[in-house]
């Protein structure tokens, strides 16, 4: 049976008990889901293997898709990797803590199975203080990727969890919405610069703390070198298909193909931009947010993806977001959980 507890923000005894219950969980090999600024992780403590195959077995993941290492902070960085080259250290002091994932040769404590197999390992120190006074109270670097079913939009509130995870996971710690909303920025730091994952963090971003241009990975490897380059991620249930053009070809054509598919309304979906969200007919709309704010475009996206599902909704259309650089990490997740279905127009 999975607990559900709650953050109280302001009652402070409250928290650091149930701070301290979640982390003798994680102490004592079991699972918890909690709160980062950029999605749910499902937490264990990465030196028990057993427990990281639980992480694994709950959300349906291949052993073979690495799982990202967290840190309550630098000083613990020593005990996961084997070295550390100045510009990992240049991006440390701009990003942690914050959104950015960066990939260094493992440390030799480091079990495998947190690695896929590999001898590199991801790891970040999250913004969200709820993510590091867990960290610190277990007393060890916890492997969390998200909490969900592996292939499923990533969750970015406790609700999302309880959807996929209940029961197969201890205890869900709710500490309210992920305010980031897609997961962290990606960068290979074994040998020259690599982007993996685009994220909050853009690549410009990344490029102007290094004083140079970095290069970026394809989409999908033959064997995964970060979570999320290989495996289907983020589907809804619903066929989802992505429409990119001009707003008013785009406009027209989704409502003529909502017109024409034989669905219903309340089968059809739409996920748009303030800016045309009123224009579209025949289907339930979900607002992405302002195209002049992209931020609030990725922090709606996974709820989003997941509202058409408990709906019922059997296809949904997107507009397209390329029109700014965090557009483009958007993209990267709906690409994705489209399975490249995009109709260019």
């Amino acid at each position: 049976m999975t607990e559900y507890l709650n953050i109280i923000p302001g009652d402070e005894p409250h928290n650091d008990k149930v701070l301290a219950h979640c982390a003798g969980i994680i102490k004592g090999g079991g699972l918890v889901a909690f709160p980062t600024e950029t999605v749910y992780g499902l937490g264990a403590n990465v030196f028990d293997e057993k427990a990281l195959l639980r992480i694994y077995e709950a959300k349906g993941r291949p052993c073979d898709n690495p799982l990202i290492v967290h840190i309550a902070s630098v000083n613990e960085l020593a005990v996961c990797v084997s070295a550390l080259s100045e510009s990992a250290r240049l991006l440390m002091e701009a990003f942690w803590p914050g959104p950015l994932t960066m990939i260094f040769p493992k440390g030799p404590s480091i079990p495998l199975a947190a690695t896929g197999k590999r001898g590199t390992v991801a790891v970040r120190c999250p913004a969200h203080p709820i993510a590091r006074r867990l960290i610190q109270a277990a007393g060890t670097p916890v492997a969390a990727p998200s909490a969900n079913i592996s292939g499923r939009p990533s969750p970015t509130g406790a609700d999302h969890v309880k959807q996929d995870l209940d029961g197969r996971v201890d205890a869900v710690l709710d500490g309210g919405p992920c305010p980031v909303g897609i997961e962290s920025t990606i960068i290979d730091m074994t040998g020259e610069p690599r982007l993996l994952r685009p994220g909050f963090i853009t690549k410009s971003t990344v490029e102007n703390v290094l004083k140079h241009g970095i290069s970026q990975s394809p989409a999908t490897l033959d064997t995964p070198e970060a979570p999320g380059m290989r495996y289907a991620h983020y589907a809804p249930l619903a066929e989802l298909i992505i429409v990119d053009g001009s707003a008013g070809k785009t406009v027209e054509y989704i409502n003529n193909m909502c017109r024409e598919s034989g669905l219903g309304a309340e089968k059809l979906g739409v996920f748009a931009s303030d800016e045309t969200a009123d224009l579209y007919k025949n289907a339930r709309v979900i607002s992405a947010g302002s195209r002049a704010q992209p931020e609030t475009i990725a922090r709606s996206l996974f709820g989003a993806l997941r509202r058409f599902d408990l709906w019922g909704a059997a296809r949904v259309y997107s507009e397209a977001f390329y029109d700014t650089e965090l557009g483009l990490s958007v993209m990267n997740r709906l690409e994705k959980a489209s399975g490249y279905n995009i109709v260019k127009l």
